[in-house]
């Protein structure tokens, strides 16, 4: 058998703490950025852990 592929959009989007949590980032911080917040566009910055019910998911896209 073939080996599976990693899904290439899930490979630019997340990747893996020290610990084997899943980091993302968040949405909302691409553009129309005008009208939002310091603190709102500020804190969009940061990563993100991926939330326990998308885990299973996401390590499936990723093949891990």
């Amino acid at each position: 058998m073939p080996k599976m592929k990693t899904k290439s959009g899930a490979k630019k989007r997340f990747s893996f703490t020290g610990s084997g949590k899943i980091k993302r980032k968040h949405a909302y911080k691409s553009h129309i950025l005008t009208k939002k917040s310091k603190k709102r566009k500020r804190n969009l910055g940061y990563d993100a852990i991926v939330d326990p019910a998308d885990v299973k998911n996401v390590r499936k896209m990723l093949n891990k």
